[in-house]
């Protein structure tokens, strides 16, 4: 029965997807060697394990959003689910290298890209949790399938600066929010009221008024 092991071996952005995606370079291998593995269904679990870094002040302010206080992060600070993935892995015999590709959001709603861009420099330490099933031909009989192990797992440190370069790359000096369609409304009207041109320079005169009551009433 095939008793697989992976190991991530690298990350890089994939260019030109519909949506930012980030490869995975994952090393499969067969402790039974010589078992020819036709292939492989595989589903992949990924886990920031944000106990495993150590936080600039900074990053610190920016995250407490996640985790609250600095000094309540002996109880707040946990691992966050990032995404589920998954691929297929064609027929080899011994190893194989593989890529996982993994879709990403620039969603400030959501908890995960919350973290990354908190992050100025250093690496994201993600946990991987492997599940699926490895159809194989066992010696004299026919094709085979077995579940893999619960326990199989695998960790990487994805640099900072990777997961920036991708946003760069399909988000280029910009960043976006999902707004209530009610107050989207609100400042499109603002914006024709005021005969602003685009939704950018509405949210920046409204900022700019606000700063200026705050100021003012100091």
């Amino acid at each position: 029965m095939p008793d697989l092991n992976f190991r991530v071996d690298g990350a890089e952005p994939v260019s030109y997807a519909a949506v930012p995606l980030l490869s995975l370079k994952l090393h499969v291998e067969n402790t039974n060697v010589g078992e020819t593995i036709h292939s492989v269904v595989l589903r992949a679990q990924i886990q920031i394990d944000a106990t495993r870094r150590r936080y600039a002040e900074t990053e610190k302010a920016l995250l407490s959003d996640l985790f609250g206080e600095p000094e309540r992060w002996s109880r707040t600070l946990r691992p966050l689910l990032w995404t589920h993935t998954s691929t297929v892995i064609p027929s080899f015999i011994g190893s194989t290298a593989a890529e996982l590709q993994v879709p990403c959001s620039f969603d400030f709603n959501v908890a995960a890209t919350k973290y990354f861009h908190a992050l100025e420099a250093g690496e994201i330490p993600l946990q991987l949790l492997f599940s699926g099933s490895v159809f194989y031909a066992a010696e004299s009989s026919s094709l085979q399938v077995a579940p893999i192990s619960w326990d199989k797992e695998a960790r990487f440190q994805l640099p900072v600066h990777t997961w920036r370069a991708m946003m760069d790359e399909y988000y280029p000096n910009s960043a976006w929010i999902a707004l209530p369609r009610e107050v989207l409304e609100r400042l499109h009207e603002f914006k024709l009221a005021n005969g602003i041109s685009t939704l950018d320079a509405a949210l920046e005169q409204l900022l700019e008024t606000v700063t200026e009551k705050v100021a003012a009433a100091k």
